[in-house]
């Protein structure tokens, strides 16, 4: 039996999360508080599995809280989080803090995709506490090891034959791309397209605070956008985006295509782009996520002779969507988080 504490200063939302949560017989919702303070004193004294937090309480804030549960009794932690471009930065900060998903808010909404929201939410709960706070490693060390300049690797290895990484990630991904993303070097010599599962109005902010952290220039990909060594671009919530070859450069196309993609963006359709486009010049690396996003497309890259890269499970969120390719023998290394950026690099030039 996974326990929750359901934390939210609005009855109808603590209402709704509950009543979603206890349909499940694997799932007790064992209290609610109404506030950040109510909820950190129900956390010592019930001892819940997981916590739902929302982010906007009185007396005391769902990051404040936040800090203190991860400070005291870490544990699994999910925030309720509105979709709007404050809510996606409170966010953002929350999972840097230690939270490993989000809820976003239009569970309060009368939906007609109320089913596949309840799904969802049991869903991540049943994951996040069978992984328990394995996260903490990831959420502590906001920066790993810095990677040498390229000049030193070309000076060992000469010219880079790959210029291409694409990145598929999901849940607990964000603080696991900042990690990587300023480890790198300026002088980084591939391109970067990163599929996060993120609705639309959190793509923007996470490529802003990618950007502020990192030497290599990270912003929102837009349709059209010349694709450049040295850039990393954020595939926009609700878009897929995938490269177009021409014959003096690559251009990015942002697209609603296929409408039936499970996921928007979707690492699949990022990943079987870039093999269509640049074949051997080019890296997978799947991230931290539930499911199975990204196998197909890393099938088809390494048809084309690229190479794929998978997150160690010790250092996953969730080793779901690294499993699927590490289960189908179609990943050339396991790698653990701290040292991806290296690896990631290193592989450029094999």
């Amino acid at each position: 039996m996974i326990n929750v504490l359901v934390v939210d200063d609005s009855a109808f939302m603590r209402k709704a999360i509950s009543t979603m949560l206890d349909k499940d017989p694997g799932i007790k919702v064992i209290g609610t508080a109404r506030d950040g303070q109510e909820g950190l004193e129900m956390v010592r004294k019930l001892n819940p599995d997981v916590v739902t937090m929302d982010i906007e309480m009185p007396k005391m804030d769902g990051l404040t809280a936040l800090r203190h549960i991860m400070m005291e009794a870490p544990r699994p932690v999910l925030m309720v989080s509105s979709l709007t471009t404050e809510g996606a930065e409170a966010t953002l900060k929350a999972m840097e803090l230690g939270a490993v998903d989000f809820i976003p808010k239009q569970l309060s909404k009368v939906s007609l995709d109320i089913i596949k929201i309840e799904k969802d939410l049991i869903e991540r709960v049943k994951t996040v506490a069978a992984r328990q706070m394995r996260h903490r490693a990831v959420s502590r060390r906001p920066v790993a090891r810095p990677v040498p300049s390229v000049s030193q690797t070309k000076a060992r290895k000469g010219r880079p034959v790959r210029d291409v990484v694409a990145i598929g990630v999901s849940t607990g991904g964000p603080p696991v791309v900042q990690r990587i993303l300023s480890s790198l070097p300026e002088d980084f010599p591939a391109g970067i397209l990163i599929a996060q599962h993120m609705p639309a109005a959190f793509t923007g902010p996470f490529a802003q605070r990618l950007d502020g952290v990192s030497k290599i220039k990270v912003k929102e990909a837009e349709n059209g956008d010349v694709f450049k060594p040295g850039h990393a671009y954020v595939a926009p919530g609700g878009k897929h985006i995938i490269l177009d070859q021409k014959i003096s450069r690559i251009n990015i196309v942002v697209t609603d295509q296929p409408a039936d993609a499970l996921y928007k963006p979707s690492a699949n359709v990022l990943i079987s782009s870039v093999a269509e486009a640049v074949g051997r010049r080019a890296l997978g690396v799947i991230l931290t996520g539930m499911g199975s996003d990204g196998c197909e497309g890393i099938r088809d890259l390494k048809n084309k002779g690229g190479k794929a890269l998978a997150q160690s499970d010790n250092t996953c969120v969730v080793y779901g969507m690294p499993k699927a390719i590490v289960d189908e023998n179609l990943a050339d290394e396991v790698v653990d988080l701290d040292d991806l950026a290296g690896t990631i690099t290193d592989y450029l030039f094999v």
